[in-house]
């Protein structure tokens, strides 16, 4: 924990019960010492029966270190779940014996009937009172109606969604947009009042011309255009696949890639750097870090970040398309552009995430497109799993992949392999040793990160449109 600054220390109350919520200390710097004070007491002897003899104390103090940093418990104390079960009687009866396996146990520990015990992830996210600051009710003005919202999505929100009006397709829907919504095309106007947003609209047009199916991505590596107005600017242009070989995809109005087996190059494939031994890495030494983790959740151990700064509306009307600032350290033409590397995977190089989505014409490989090419002109049915490829291509597209990644790490790398050793079935386990140059690559990678979002770039871009 004094290692990173970004930690709180922790204290277990019942450091054995593994459902002890802690308490929080803070990080504190402090110029102080530490002394040790010894306190000796010398009885004199007493000589007579009446007479009291004071002991004589001697005090003797010495300097071990000077303290720089302290650790304060300024938070309350967080809500204590027992593991315990209330009888018909009201009698309590401890579960940890029944919960808790502390030894290799056989089949019958695990078929016994218990009482359903789920203690709660975490309780509060906050450990240090805070002021909710009620405020009266909004006064809003005549004729004003609350907006619809659906109760089948309603997560305590104050306010209905900003809809960006994108239109959503499935596989199996029959018909595909020829045009967008009119709400798409009002709020693209609204937001274009300035040269630069016509001209990032004409670029992308261009792209579209050139390829019908862009991920986003793709399009913030080839468009410097802020995140915000391209939330607005793609329902404007085209569509989205949910579903399908080119779900998680922007589809040009009035192209249908299921009906032309030459799309099959923009197929979309889910590619995730495969981990563990056999694979030269373990879980935990994947050699690329995670862009986030559930196992790093840990609030309210950690420190709160501070805030991104958002944008508005207005901003985004002072000609934030792709100006920016005149103190911005990048030039304005590139200033949120991607680098290649997020969409377009390439022999030698690693993929800057652990999960990428590429097309299948982004993949850089000789080897990978002949797989790809496999059934040229033979083509003879789109099917949903395998679009116009022969099945299980993305299979062998992973697999090959993924030895290549293997290949890139020993040949590149090898100060972080060590110990090489064969198992006993003749397979090489190699031991991955984490760099501290890591994160400086992997800062380097990617100039602009436009949102904190989920690292599953669909999830993330559903959630932005509906």
């Amino acid at each position: 924990i004094y290692a990173d600054p970004a930690k709180r220390l922790e204290l277990y109350f019942r450091p054995k019960d593994p459902y002890c919520h802690p308490v929080c200390a803070n990080r504190f710097p402090t110029s102080t010492m530490l002394l040790r004070v010894r306190r000796r007491t010398k009885r004199k002897q007493q000589l007579d029966a009446e007479e009291q003899m004071q002991p004589e104390v001697q005090f003797e103090m010495e300097i071990l270190g000077i303290v720089t940093t302290v650790y304060k418990f300024q938070g309350m104390s967080d809500f204590q779940y027992l593991a315990m079960h209330s009888g018909p009687d009201g009698k309590q009866t401890s579960m940890y014996d029944k919960v808790l396996m502390l030894k290799p146990e056989k089949e019958e520990f695990f078929n016994r009937d218990l009482p359903l015990y789920i203690p709660p992830p975490i309780f509060s996210r906050l450990d240090t009172p805070v002021d909710y600051f009620y405020r009266p009710d909004i006064q809003h003005r005549e004729g004003y109606n609350n907006p619809q919202v659906s109760g089948e999505n309603l997560i305590g929100l104050s306010r209905a969604r900003r809809p960006h009006n994108a239109i959503f397709v499935n596989f199996d829907d029959e018909e595909i947009p020829t045009k967008p919504l009119d709400a798409a095309v009002q709020n693209w106007k609204k937001v274009c009042t300035n040269p630069v947003d016509k001209k990032v609209e004409e670029e992308l047009r261009k792209l579209f011309e050139v390829r019908p199916v862009w991920s986003r991505n793709a399009v913030k590596a080839n468009i410097s255009v802020h995140p915000d107005k391209l939330k607005v600017l793609l329902p404007y242009l085209a569509y989205y696949m949910l579903t399908g070989p080119w779900r998680s995809l922007w589809v040009r109005f009035g192209y249908d890639p299921r009906k032309h087996p030459e799309a099959k190059i923009y197929q979309v494939l889910d590619f995730r750097i495969r981990c563990g031994m056999k694979y030269g890495y373990a879980a935990t030494d994947m050699p690329v870090k995670a862009k986030r983790s559930t196992y790093n959740y840990s609030l309210p151990i950690t420190v709160k970040k501070q805030g991104s700064h958002t944008v508005s509306v207005h901003d985004l009307k002072q000609g934030l398309g792709s100006a920016g600032t005149s103190g911005a350290k990048k030039p304005p033409s590139s200033r949120y552009k991607l680098k290649e590397s997020i969409y377009i995977f390439r022999e030698g190089a690693l993929p800057p995430y652990r999960q990428m989505f590429y097309q299948l014409c982004d993949l850089n490989v000789e080897s990978l497109q002949k797989i790809i090419h496999r059934n040229d002109g033979t083509e003879s049915e789109c099917t949903e799993r395998d679009g116009w490829c022969l099945a299980k291509t993305s299979d062998d597209l992973r697999d090959s992949m993924s030895l290549m990644i293997k290949q890139i790490i020993r040949s590149t790398r090898p100060a972080l392999f060590s110990n090489t050793t064969s198992s006993e079935n003749g397979k090489e386990q190699l031991a991955y040793e984490s760099g501290e140059d890591e994160d400086d690559e992997e800062e380097e990678e990617e100039d602009f990160k436009p949102s904190d979002g989920s690292e599953n770039e669909m999830e993330t871009e559903i959630l932005d449109y509906v």
